[in-house]
């Protein structure tokens, strides 16, 4: 992550130098995400069918592949094809690495290996952007994705030498009957689930927007080169950082839907003020509150879905889930940078606010407050 957050920054200008316009330069966040989309399931599957280690130790490679094709490439076509390698190896490692974190903790420990997991994560988004700006200030815009690119190189040899396989120690039990493939259907399409993907793909579309305008919108309104862009995406990270704590305990004791409704407003009028901001101190000011939202509702939404999933489709239900938030990487940029080419800067953000608005409107009116089980523990 501290490589995707150091490429960040720096994507959009470096695509932007090939003369393409804002919905193009979108295309090389969406080329990232629709290999993520596409590979999510088959790479559950390949790690049930070949283990771990392939997605740990593969993964990274593809990903430095990618990076360093990226950081040579000599025209925005070739970029968006070295953009899905990358995605591609992205999709493999944190698909490994989730599955890998259930197999090695205990049933009552996997929220915390889960969230120590998106702890790390967030170092890596928060570190990451400030480092990126700072190369590309220095040493041109291409040297951020080689330097990624031997980053992930090392982290390919540090799983190869480090993990063990832990595919062998997983055993699977059914308990009762499974659902018919109508019931999953029905599950997946039915209002509660339905409006909570909305919830969380107007979230990750409003990251998807962030990443593609933000820095173009800093640098023709404001002025703001790599360094000072990288800045920003750094203060937004460490936001999330600071708040991944109580954003859990807020899920947990207050409810999923008290964490979900009013960090979503918040998160949305943050956007919006970023959007109408009239100088650069509303403009940052609107984007902290917008990290802020969007950090304390974090894990209320996947709780929520793990609450109404039936225990025996919890995992495809989650698998269903990520896809509506990857939904929102991939169409956002391209939508996003269309509208902007159409409009201006400003009301492209500001459709991404008024977005999550209405999707979290909705779901105030649509969903209800599950009644979690009691936790369970594995018997020592």
């Amino acid at each position: 992550m501290a490589g995707q957050g150091v490429v960040s920054p720096v994507l959009p200008l470096f695509a932007r130098d090939f003369g393409v316009s804002t919905a193009v330069v979108g295309l090389t966040f969406t080329a990232f995400g629709l290999a993520r989309l596409l590979l999510n399931i088959p790479a559950g599957i390949w790690a049930d069918r070949k283990g771990r280690r392939l997605l740990l130790i593969g993964g990274p490679i593809l990903t430095a592949i990618g990076m360093i094709g990226s950081g040579l490439a000599p025209n925005i076509w070739i970029l968006l094809a070295w953009r899905l390698f990358a995605g591609a190896g992205s999709a493999l490692y944190m698909t490994g690495a989730q599955i890998y974190l259930i197999d090695i903790a205990r049933v009552d420990q996997r929220g915390r290996y889960i969230a120590t997991n998106q702890g790390a994560l967030l170092v890596g988004v928060s570190a990451g952007p400030a480092i990126g700006g700072l190369l590309a200030d220095a040493h041109g815009l291409r040297t951020p994705f080689i330097v990624v690119g031997i980053g992930a190189l090392l982290t390919a040899a540090y799983s190869y030498f480090r993990l063990p396989e832990t595919r062998s120690d997983v055993t699977t039990q059914t308990t009762g009957p499974t659902m018919s493939r109508a019931d999953r259907r029905r599950f997946a399409m039915s209002k509660q689930f339905v409006a909570v993907g909305l919830v969380t793909m107007a979230i990750f579309s409003i990251r998807g927007a962030r990443q593609t305008l933000v820095p173009l919108y800093g640098d023709a309104e404001f002025g703001l080169g790599p360094a000072e862009i990288g800045l920003i995406f750094t203060g937004l990270g460490v936001v999330g950082l600071i708040l991944i704590g109580p954003a859990g305990f807020a899920a947990d004791r207050f409810g999923r839907k008290p964490a979900i409704i009013p960090t979503g407003y918040i998160a949305a009028i943050g956007v919006c003020i970023s959007a109408l901001s009239p100088n650069l101190t509303w403009f940052v000011g609107g984007l902290l509150l917008s990290a802020v939202g969007t950090g304390v509702s974090g894990p209320a939404p996947a709780a929520f879905v793990a609450d109404i999933a039936p225990e025996e489709f919890r995992g495809g239900a989650l698998g269903i889930y990520r896809t509506w938030g990857d939904l929102g990487v991939v169409l956002s940029p391209v939508l996003s940078g269309a509208l902007a080419d159409a409009t201006e800067f400003p009301v492209a953000i500001f459709a991404n606010g008024m977005f999550l608005a209405l999707a979290v409107t909705w779901f105030m009116f649509a969903a209800e407050e599950p009644v979690r089980a009691p936790s369970r523990t594995k018997p020592s």
